[in-house]
């Protein structure tokens, strides 16, 4: 099957339309973003109070877990039902597994809820990009993509001061009383501004088996990764099993994708380069940005010895350069011809901006850091509109919902996967988590315990800078075609 499209009997919608029903969709990705990491700086809260510190992890893995398998069911609904039937469903999830978190009187409640809060929450970011498609042409795509990507880096930025706030001076549970609040209103906004959107149904089949399978395999290599080295030696029987589980039933579930009427992953989608080149980029790209939000407040408090408090706000650069080049190279994709020129200069600046972080992580000085974190912001925004835009110009419009949620899926999983795996490599120095171990200013040199935890993170942004080199190539590997204008009605 190709998945190329003939766009020329495709109609959008008007600017004054698509622009109210865009409105409409960014509070649900700014709420899909909060939740990667506003629960981040409560978790040590919360474990006093449970008296369970060893099971907080899993409030942060069993969220991405749920999102991650549940997404690409959501673009096969969203293509079976239509779009605000299937956005629905997502808000409704994510509020009732808000409710069940808040209420939560032990551990494994809350671990549930957050199960439950993820089958919700894996709907809201990737309808908001199957909806774009449906009311936009490509060729303009990339200046409203950039509205979605400011929306979700800044609620992934400020989502650990506010979490860390709400926890301090209020009580952690508020911040799923403050997802529902947000779930309701989100709930009513879309329902009165997604009034005009196109419906463009088509059957299709769901595969709960592959998602399951894939469940499974995420969740045993996870386990290997965290328990192996510290409860268990690495070649002890238990870690070699749940490596072997990981990659028996991930196996089960690439045969479940091949031999799958229609499998959870679309294969005949995926034969398409364009569409391998997109998914690529967004998936190293993103995961590569995911990364760095989670490991540098942990690099600048275990290295560098800055409270919680200024590590978030030494951070803030990172996002205000993202959201700058997001939003000024969307302006300028549709009207480039050699449209990827910008991404792929702008992407080695920060690929250097990297390496450089790595081979000074042990020596720099605060202006030194500041100027690197801007180099990466501005090298990384045009690269996530440019997949956006180049793979909804590949694919059928009736095939939006699938192949969006696919690359969602790729997304999610192989920053799952890439996550835990530094998470393995910072675990291994023993300074991390000591929370004083580091000499406490910039530019002086570091006590013995700062400089292990600074070789941790070393290897941890090396190789940060190689996913970003992924995704680099497969941006010069990507076909340059036309991006299509389509057929707007006239405006009145």
């Amino acid at each position: 099957m190709d998945a190329r499209v003939d766009h020329s009997e495709v109609r959008f919608l008007a600017h004054q339309e698509a622009r109210l029903i865009v409105i409409g969709m960014l509070l649900p990705v700014f709420m899909s973003s909060l939740d990667n990491t506003i629960l981040a700086s409560a978790l040590p809260t919360i474990g006093r109070e449970f008296g369970d510190v060893h099971n907080l992890s899993w409030l942060i893995t069993i969220y991405m877990l749920a999102a991650t398998a549940i997404v690409p069911l959501y673009g096969k609904i969203a293509d079976i039902r239509g779009r605000q039937f299937t956005l629905r469903i997502a808000i409704c999830g994510y509020v009732a597994g808000s409710l069940v978190c808040a209420l939560a009187p032990n551990m494994t409640v809350l671990i549930l809820g957050r199960a439950l809060h993820g089958l919700g929450g894996g709907g809201l970011a990737s309808m908001g990009a199957v909806i774009l498609g449906d009311v936009i042409a490509p060729k303009e795509r990339g200046r409203y993509y950039a509205y979605f990507a400011i929306a979700y880096t800044t609620a992934g930025a400020s989502g650990p001061a506010l979490g860390g706030f709400l926890s301090d001076y209020v009580h952690w549970s508020a911040i799923f009383w403050l997802n529902v609040a947000l779930g309701l209103t989100a709930l009513v906004l879309t329902s009165r501004l997604l009034r005009r959107l196109p419906r463009h149904e088509r059957p299709h089949r769901l595969d709960v088996i592959s998602a399951a399978l894939i469940v499974m395999a995420s969740v045993s290599f996870m386990l290997s990764l965290n328990l192996g080295g510290k409860d268990f030696p690495w070649l002890s029987p238990p870690i070699l099993l749940l490596f072997a589980t990981a990659l028996v039933v991930g196996a089960a579930f690439i045969w479940r994708l091949l031999t799958a009427p229609e499998p959870l992953i679309p294969i005949a989608i995926l034969r398409d380069p364009t569409v391998r080149c997109c998914v690529t980029i967004h998936a190293f790209g993103w995961s590569s940005i995911a990364g760095l939000n989670i490991f540098l407040p942990m690099y600048l408090q275990n290295v560098v010895g800055l409270s919680p408090t200024n590590a978030g706000l030494s951070l803030m650069m990172l996002m205000i350069a993202l959201n700058i080049s997001a939003g000024t190279s969307g302006y300028f994709l549709g009207r480039m011809v050699r449209y990827k020129l910008l991404p792929i200069c702008a992407l080695t600046v920060s690929i250097s901006a990297t390496i450089a972080l790595a081979l000074w992580v042990d020596r720099l000085s605060l202006l030194g850091f500041e100027i690197l974190l801007t180099l990466i912001g501005v090298g990384f925004g045009p690269a996530p509109g440019l997949a956006q835009v180049a793979l909804q110009n590949s694919v059928e419009r009736h095939q939006l919902g699938v192949s969006v949620g696919t690359m969602n899926f790729c997304r999610n999983l192989l920053g799952t996967m890439l996550i835990a795996l530094f998470g393995a490599i910072v675990a291994g120095s023993a300074s991390i988590g000591t929370g004083g171990a580091a000499s406490g200013s910039w530019d002086v040199v570091l006590n013995p315990e700062a400089a292990l935890a600074a070789e941790a993170f070393r290897r941890v942004f090396f190789l940060i800078a190689g996913t970003l080199t992924v995704a680099l190539t497969a941006i010069l590997l990507l076909e340059e075609k036309p991006l299509q204008t389509g057929v707007a009605p006239e405006t009145k």
